[in-house]
C-alpha cells in the first residue's frame, strides 16, 4: 500500500480513491492508535463540508469508529478549524474533518486530529497507515460499542470563540464575504452581522456540487468584480473547508497569505505580540516577504509546504503567527490550525483599528514577479519525478541561470494528482519563459 496521507490528510475522488470501505477502515485505525492506553473509551468529534459525498463518507468513517469502541460526536457542517478548537472545548480524544478544502466537489478527504487540535505527526500516521494494511482490529461488543449523538451548538460554540479573540466591534465596515459555497456557509453570515459589519455574503447556498466552483479563494474574480463595482472597503474569500483565506482590497487588488502575514506581522510586532520578532512560512513564500521582514527587523523562518509543517516549527520553537501563501494563516494564541474566518477578523479588526485602506497596508511588502504552472501527472509520475534526471538537469541549469536574482521550486504536490512549478525572479517575462519550458518538460516526462 503507497502512503495514504499527504499534507493535508487523506484525499481522493470520492467512491473512486476515497470509498466507503477505506473511510471505515481509517475510523477503525485511527480511534485505536488515539486511544491506545486510554482507560475510557474514546470520543471522537466529527465534522464535514457541503460536498455531495461527505454525508456517505461520514457514515463510514461514524461507523469504522463506532465499531471499535469510539463513541462520536457529530458536528455537522462546520469549518476545519472548529473542528480542530471544538476538540479542546468538548473534551474529546479525536477530531476528524471530511473535506477535500480547495479540490472540485468530485474530491473528498480525511483529515485528523489529536485531543489537543493538532494535527497528527507523521509518526502517528504512519501507525494508523500500519493498521489499515493490516487489518486486524480489535472489535467491540455488546454494551462496548460507540454510540454517534448529534450537536446542535457546534457553529454556535465556535462563532462565540471567534468573537472572542478581537476587541471590538466592525461596526461601520462594508465588506463582501466568499463562502466557496462550502463550510463558512454555515457560520460566516451569522458571525459577521454579530460583528456589526455591513456584509454582503457571497456563495452560501451550497448544493453538494457547487463547492469551489468558480468561486472561494481560488476564483477571485467575481469577488473582485464586486469589490470594484460597489465600493466596499474589502472582499474576503475562505475555500471549501474554511481553513484559507484571502483578500482583495477595496481597489479589486489580490491581498495573498504573503500580504495578510506581512501587515498583521508588523502590527503584533509594533504592539509587542510578535514572539522572537519571527514569522513562519513556507519555501513558496515570495522572497518579497523575507527582505519586508529584514528591512523591518523582523526574521522570517521557512518550512516545506504545508500548514502542518508550518505549525510544527511555531511549537518548537514557540512563534506566534505563521502561514502560507495560500492563506493558511495561523494566528497560535487562539488557534492550532489555519483558520479562514479568524483571519478575516483579525485583519478587519486592524483595518479599523488603523483607519487606513488595505491597499495602503499591503504598501508595506513589494512583491517580486512570481509565476506557477501546475502539470497534471498520474500517481506513477509523482512517484518518478524524484528520479527523473532529465529534470533535475533542467532545474539546476534554470537555476544557475537566475543565479542570486530569483528562484526556482518545482514539488510534487501533497494534495493533488500535480507538479508544480514555482519560479521568481525580477523580469516577469523571463521567469514566465522558465516556469513553461521547465512544465513542458516535466508534461513530457512524466505525463
Amino acid at each position: 500500500m503507497g502512503r495514504l496521507f499527504g499534507t493535508d490528510g487523506v484525499r481522493g475522488i470520492a467512491g473512486e480513491d476515497m470509498t466507503c470501505e477505506l473511510a471505515m477502515a481509517i475510523g477503525r485505525a485511527a480511534a485505536t492508535v488515539l486511544a491506545y492506553g486510554r482507560r475510557r473509551r474514546p470520543l471522537v468529534v466529527m465534522g464535514k463540508d457541503t460536498r455531495i459525498s461527505s454525508d456517505m463518507l461520514g457514515a463510514a468513517l461514524a461507523a469504522g469508529l463506532c465499531s471499535v469502541g469510539a463513541d462520536v460526536i457529530d458536528l455537522g457542517v462546520i469549518s476545519t478549524p472548529a473542528v480542530a478548537y471544538l476538540v479542546g472545548k468538548y473534551k474529546a480524544d479525536a477530531g476528524v474533518m471530511i473535506s477535500a478544502s480547495h479540490n472540485p466537489y468530485a474530491f473528498n478527504g480525511i483529515k485528523i486530529f489529536n485531543g489537543d487540535g493538532f494535527k497528527l505527526p507523521d509518526e502517528l500516521e504512519e501507525q494508523i497507515e500500519h493498521l489499515i494494511e493490516k487489518n486486524d482490529f480489535t472489535y467491540a461488543k455488546g454494551e462496548n460499542l460507540g454510540q454517534i449523538s448529534h450537536c446542535t451548538t457546534a457553529a454556535r460554540d465556535y462563532i462565540e470563540h471567534l468573537k472572542s479573540t478581537i476587541p471590538y466591534s466592525l461596526e461601520g465596515m462594508n465588506i463582501v464575504v466568499d463562502c466557496a459555497n462550502g463550510s463558512a456557509s454555515a457560520t460566516a453570515r451569522t458571525l459577521f452581522e454579530e460583528l456589526g459589519a455591513n456584509a454582503v455574503i457571497l456563495h452560501d447556498a451550497p448544493d453538494g456540487v457547487n463547492i469551489n466552483e468558480g468561486c472561494g479563494s481560488t476564483h477571485l474574480e467575481q469577488l473582485q468584480d464586486y469589490v470594484r463595482t460597489h465600493k466596499v472597503d474589502a472582499g474576503v474569500a475562505f475555500d471549501g473547508d474554511a481553513d484559507r483565506c484571502l483578500f482583495v482590497d477595496e481597489t479589486g487588488e489580490v491581498v495573498d497569505g504573503d500580504y495578510i502575514m506581512a501587515i498583521c506581522g508588523l502590527d503584533m510586532q509594533q504592539r509587542g505580540k510578535l514572539r522572537r520578532s519571527t514569522i513562519v512560512g513556507t519555501v513558496l513564500t515570495n522572497l518579497g516577504f523575507a527582505r519586508f521582514c529584514e528591512a523591518n527587523g523582523m526574521k522570517f523562518a521557512a518550512t516545506k509546504v504545508g500548514d502542518r509543517y508550518v505549525l510544527e516549527e511555531m511549537e518548537l520553537e514557540g512563534y506566534t503567527l505563521g502561514g502560507e501563501q495560500s492563506g493558511h494563516i495561523i494566528f497560535r494564541d487562539f488557534a492550532t490550525t489555519g483558520d479562514g474566518q479568524l483571519t478575516a477578523i483579525q485583519l478587519l479588526c486592524l483595518l479599523k483599528r488603523c483607519q487606513k485602506p488595505l491597499s495602503e497596508l499591503a504598501k508595506v511588502m513589494t512583491r517580486l514577479p512570481q509565476v506557477m504552472v501546475n502539470v497534471t501527472v498520474s500517481a506513477e509520475g509523482k512517484l518518478e519525478f524524484y528520479n527523473n534526471d532529465v529534470i533535475k538537469e533542467a532545474i539546476r541549469q534554470q537555476k544557475e541561470a537566475l543565479g542570486d536574482t530569483g528562484r526556482v521550486l518545482v514539488r510534487v504536490s501533497g494534495t493533488e494528482p500535480l507538479i508544480r512549478v514555482m519560479v521568481e525572479g525580477q523580469d516577469e517575462s523571463e521567469i514566465q519563459a522558465i516556469a513553461d519550458h521547465l512544465a513542458e518538460l516535466v508534461k513530457k516526462e512524466l505525463g
